[in-house]
């Protein structure tokens, strides 16, 4: 397995500067990584820094409260696809959930996957870190239901992150068709290699680097 293929290498958090992307873009490039995730505004450098590799460009949309309103989402959705985004990273309505208004939370994941429609792949933050079993249960029904591509466990904004059992407990209810991308305090090469055995398809890290170090150091 190669596993610079399965990850994204990510780059999120506040307070970064220019030459920290162009770092992360040639990292992305340099090893291989499946793609860069950035944020929204980064998109259309990253998108023309890219353009002759095969790294995708991943974005994010709601993030990280998951709280704007749908047609926000729609709006940040369709200005990522323009700018260059292969892929978008959405937080689901998480006080929606929390609420059981779970009709607003499928028409707000609806309306994400239907203005990207086929010219990207729709990820769905669920944020574990603020769920309980129960709760992860019926984001992943939801989400499934509005037909995202992938669960994605966290924003790295809360506590907690990606862990085997949360993995494991959402395979089981998506089953086979949808990926589920691990993220959140991933930092080793054994933890990212544990979230894929327990059934993630996807590794989102800003560890990436030190990861596949760590694995051929191993």
């Amino acid at each position: 397995m190669n596993l610079a293929k399965i990850i994204e290498h990510t780059l999120l958090k506040s307070g970064i500067n220019h030459a920290e992307v162009q770092k992360a873009i040639e990292e992305a490039k340099h090893y291989g990584f499946y793609a860069l995730c950035i944020a929204p505004m980064w998109v259309a450098y990253a998108a023309e820094n890219l353009r002759n590799s095969k790294v995708k460009v991943c974005t994010v949309i709601g993030f990280p409260l998951g709280a704007n309103t749908s047609e926000t989402k729609v709006y940040e959705a369709k200005e990522a696809i323009l700018n260059g985004a292969d892929e978008v990273d959405m937080v689901i309505n998480i006080a929606a959930l929390k609420s059981g208004h779970y009709k607003k939370v499928v028409t707000d994941i609806q309306a994400v996957v239907e203005a990207v429609k086929s010219a990207a792949k729709v990820k769905v933050i669920i944020e574990t870190g603020l769920l309980t079993d129960k709760e992860k249960i019926k984001a992943c029904e939801l989400a499934k239901q509005a037909k995202a591509n992938f669960i994605k466990t966290s924003t790295g904004f809360v506590n907690g992150g990606a862990n085997t059992k949360d993995i494991t407990l959402i395979r089981q209810v998506v089953g086979v068709d949808m990926g589920i991308k691990a993220s959140g305090k991933i930092f080793t090469a054994d933890k990212a290699l544990a979230m894929i055995k327990a059934g993630a398809t996807r590794i989102g890290t800003s560890a990436s680097v030190a990861i596949l170090k760590d694995l051929e150091s191993s």
